[in-house]
C-alpha cells in the first residue's frame, strides 16, 4: 500500500510536469493529496510495526524530522530551481524524487502483513473510546485554529511588520527550522507523556500567537514569534500520534486513518475559514483566531486527559 501510495507521488509530479491546462494540473495535485494523505494514515502504524514500543517517540520523532527537513529545504530549493529552469522541471525533479523512494522502498522494507481489518465500523467502534474521541477533539480545535492562522502568515508578514520578501523567506525558513527542533523536544517528552507534549504543542503555539496579535508590527518581534510558532507546533504531530496508537494497539491502522481524517477536515475547515476571518478581520484577526482556538485544545487536553488516560 505505502509503495502505491508513493508511486500516486510519482504519477502527479510528471502530470503536473506536462499539464497545458488548470484542470489537468489539479488533477495531478489531487493523486498528490491521496498518495500524502494515505501515506501519513499508515506512518504511525508502520512506526508502531518496525520497532519496539519503548522505541515509538524516537521513530516517530525521526519521520517527523524528515517533515521538517523537508519544510526547510523545499521551498526554497523549488522557487529557486523554478526560477532557474521553470516550474515544470520541478515538478518533474519531484517525481524524480519520489521514483528514488520508492526504489528505496522496495529494497529496505521488509513485508508487513496487516494485523488488522479497518473499516467503517471499525472507526465507528473507535470513536466509542474516551481517549480516541478526545485526541480527534483535540485535533480537530487546536489544528483547524493553526492552519487558520499559518496558511494566512505571509499576508500578516507582508501588512503588520511590513517585511519584504527576502525577509518573510527567511522567516519561513526559521519556522521550518523551529519545527525541526520542536519535533526533538517533542519526541522527548512524549517518551515520558504523549498529553504533555500535546499541552507544550498547542499551548506554546497559543501564547506565540498572542505575542504576534500584541507585538508583530516589530519586524524582530514577527520573526523570532514565527521561529517560536515552528518549534511548538513540531512538538504536536508527535505527541497526537503516538497518544492515538497507544490508545489504540489492537487497531493501529484504523487509528492512524482516523487520525489523519481529522488532520485533513481541521487543515481544511481551518484554512477557509482563515480566509473568512482575513476579508473581514485582516491578518491579524486571523492570527488572534489561532491563539483562541489552540488555547481551546490546551484546556480541553488539561481538562480531561488525565480521566481519559491513554
Amino acid at each position: 500500500a505505502l509503495m502505491v501510495l508513493t508511486a500516486l507521488l510519482v504519477i502527479s509530479g510528471v502530470v503536473a510536469a506536462a499539464a497545458t491546462n488548470l484542470t489537468t494540473l489539479l488533477a495531478a495535485r489531487l493523486l498528490l493529496g491521496i498518495g500524502i494523505g494515505g501515506f501519513w494514515s499508515m506512518m504511525a502504524a508502520m512506526a508502531m510495526r518496525l520497532v519496539p514500543g519503548r522505541l515509538l517517540p524516537r521513530a516517530l520523532s525521526i519521520v517527523f524530522t524528515g517533515v521538517s527537513i523537508a519544510t526547510i529545504s523545499a521551498a526554497p530549493i523549488g522557487a529557486y530551481l523554478g526560477a532557474l529552469y521553470g516550474w515544470r522541471t520541478v515538478f518533474a525533479l519531484s517525481a524524480a524524487i519520489g521514483a528514488l523512494t520508492l526504489l528505496i522502498q522496495m529494497v529496505t522494507l521488509p513485508k508487513l502483513p496487516p494485523q488488522s481489518k479497518p473499516n467503517l465500523r471499525t472507526l465507528l467502534e473507535l470513536l466509542r473510546r474516551p481517549s480516541v474521541r478526545l485526541v480527534v477533539a483535540t485535533i480537530l480545535i487546536a489544528i483547524s485554529g493553526h492552519f487558520a492562522g499559518f496558511t494566512y502568515v505571509r499576508p500578516f508578514l507582508e501588512q503588520v511588520p511590513a517585511l519584504k520578501i527576502e525577509i518573510i523567506s527567511l522567516a519561513l525558513l526559521a519556522y521550518g527550522a523551529g519545527g525541526f527542533f520542536g519535533n526533538l523536544i517533542g519526541a522527548a517528552i512524549t517518551a515520558r507523556s504523549a498529553e504533555v507534549s500535546v499541552v507544550v504543542g498547542s499551548g506554546l503555539t497559543a501564547l506565540t500567537a498572542f505575542g504576534l496579535v500584541a507585538f508583530g508590527a516589530s519586524p524582530w518581534a514577527a520573526g523570532i514569534g514565527v521561529a517560536l510558532w515552528g518549534f511548538a507546533f513540531g512538538a504536536f504531530p508527535v505527541g497526537v500520534q503516538t497518544w492515538i496508537v497507544r490508545a489504540a494497539p489492537d487497531q493501529p491502522e484504523g487509528a492512524s486513518g482516523l487520525i489523519v481524517a481529522a488532520f485533513q477536515i481541521a487543515i481544511a475547515s481551518g484554512a477557509v475559514l482563515g480566509g473568512l476571518l482575513v476579508d473581514h478581520l485582516g491578518p491579524t484577526g486571523v492570527i488572534g483566531y489561532t491563539g483562541i482556538m489552540t488555547s481551546i485544545g490546551t484546556l480541553l487536553v488539561l481538562g480531561f486527559g488525565r480521566r481519559n488516560p491513554a
